[in-house]
């Protein structure tokens, strides 16, 4: 149905199928939710116009301007990722643990008011890296009495002639499909469904901004800057359905088809920021960041096991190997950006930024395909969206420092496409503490965010709501010399 297609469209799209480049890949390496520092996440990673924070290479350049002395740090973070799925009614829950290091950063201040000449009183050399997603997750779904099966799916595209050594090939080697005069068919279907089905979804690995910045400070009162941003791209997804145990069924025991999935890759773009101190406790910011060109890589496989009542029982079949080269070109961004300084004790940052989901652009397969269907997906199921980040923070005193943030992303997806299900969206709460004591300074936040999808399990399955909720403890060490 029509209808069924959209809402799985419009979902999340967490699951992928292993040849798709589609909008799922589209909107993984364009949705960033950066992992700088401690301070940062704290404080909901709203730097955009406060600046003299690493994180802002990745946000606003020229907030690197407001530097004055030169600065290492180094971030590590320890999370909880938690899924709870509800599907054809029932529950199942799965996590991952991670650790990882999001940040590391080096910042030289070179200048002073007498050294650079007329206005020019400074300038900042930022090199390292942020996090931009981290990709590490586990996920499962379960549930007994199913009204369909995948082997739907493999069984229209053979009756349409559209037979693939990766799906429809496998189900024919380990006798789950078959054809006679009238065509082909699944040996569930041919007895009725009301199968148990357990599906789980393995994801590792991470996207990461190599950060070469530049930022200028004029007469500490207007700041430009500029990041060249080299992005890293390392995603894999392990996906494992079992289907098994319908009612009445003499012929069909059980079957499980694996998929692997991997996409590296490397993309570039450029950031162009400034900011403006109008009075000294008000700071006002724009960035633009250009979209980030990737070329990614998929390799992939597949893999199917199964169980019948005749002959020898057992069955197994391997895909290919197979690999393919595409180029992704992700939005543009704005990002604006306001700060108060409260006397000598207290911030509040606000950025809005703002994205076009819908000019994400596939293009140059590596059989010179051009994603024309594709592209003209994305352009009718995402939207622009103004992503929000709210931070503060309140100095106890000379040495240590109360943080706090919050996150809001909507739904990147048309409602024309979601009928029916409450919106998609992310949102986080942060709060931390800064220590400062003399060159030394160190910075802990905890970070609880709170996604809330639906998905199909496979095409034409019925969705399953995913509750993901990450938890994470954040930590870095600085120094200033």
């Amino acid at each position: 149905m029509k209808k069924t297609r959209y809402i799985f469209i419009a979902m999340l799209l967490m699951s992928t199928m292993a040849m798709g480049q589609n909008l799922v890949d589209g909107l993984r390496y364009s949705d960033n939710r950066i992992q700088g520092t401690a301070r940062s996440a704290a404080m909901g990673n709203a730097f955009g116009a406060l600046g003299g924070d690493f994180t802002s290479a990745s946000i606003n350049p020229a907030g690197l301007g407001v530097y004055r002395s030169n600065e290492f740090v180094i971030t590590s973070q320890f999370g909880k990722t938690a899924v709870d799925a509800t599907y054809l009614g029932q529950s199942a829950s799965d996590s991952k643990y991670n650790f990882s290091v999001p940040n590391i950063g080096y910042v030289a201040s070179i200048g002073n008011e007498n050294s650079l000449g007329g206005s020019l009183v400074g300038l900042t050399f930022g090199v390292g890296y942020n996090r931009l997603n981290n990709f590490n997750m586990k996920r499962m779904v379960e549930a007994d009495n199913a009204n369909s099966t995948l082997l739907d799916n493999f069984v229209a595209n053979a009756n349409d002639n559209n037979w693939s050594n990766f799906y429809e090939e496998l189900a024919w080697q380990t006798f789950l499909i078959n054809e006679d005069e009238l065509g082909y068919h699944n040996v569930i279907d041919d007895e009725g469904y009301g199968q148990s089905q357990r599906k789980s979804f393995t994801q590792k690995g991470a996207l990461d901004e190599f950060i070469l910045s530049l930022a200028a400070n004029f007469n500490h009162k207007f700041y430009l800057g500029a990041t060249v941003g080299i992005h890293n791209v390392d995603f894999t997804e392990t996906t494992s359905l079992h289907e098994y145990g319908t009612n009445n069924n003499d012929v069909f025991n059980e079957y499980t088809f694996n998929t692997y999935l991997n996409t590296t890759g490397t993309g570039f773009n450029v950031k162009l920021g400034a900011l403006y101190k109008p009075i000294d406790a008000l700071r006002l910011g724009v960035a633009i960041h250009t979209p980030t060109f990737y070329r990614l890589h998929d390799s992939f496989d597949n893999s199917m096991y199964s169980s019948l009542n005749f002959e020898e029982g057992q069955y197994s079949a391997l895909s290919p190997l197979g690999d393919y080269d595409y180029d992704l070109e992700t939005p543009m961004k704005a990002v604006f950006s306001a700060a108060y300084i409260i006397g000598k004790s207290g911030i509040l940052s606000v950025d809005y930024e703002y994205v076009d989901y819908s000019t994400i652009k596939l293009s140059d397969g590596g059989n010179s395909y051009d994603f024309f269907d594709e592209n003209q997906e994305i352009q009718n199921v995402y939207k622009s969206v103004g992503n929000l980040r709210i931070g503060a923070e309140y100095r106890l005193s000379g040495e240590f420092s109360l943080r706090g943030g919050y996150e809001y992303r909507p739904s990147p997806i048309n409602s024309s496409y979601q009928p029916g299900f409450s919106d998609p969206k992310y949102s986080s709460f942060s709060g931390g503490l800064g220590y400062r004591q003399g060159n030394f300074f160190l910075d802990a936040a905890y970070k609880h965010a709170l996604d809330d999808n639906y998905a199909e399990v496979y095409t034409g399955s019925d969705l399953a709501n995913y509750e993901i909720t990450k938890d994470q403890f954040i930590l870095t060490l600085g120094f200033k010399f």
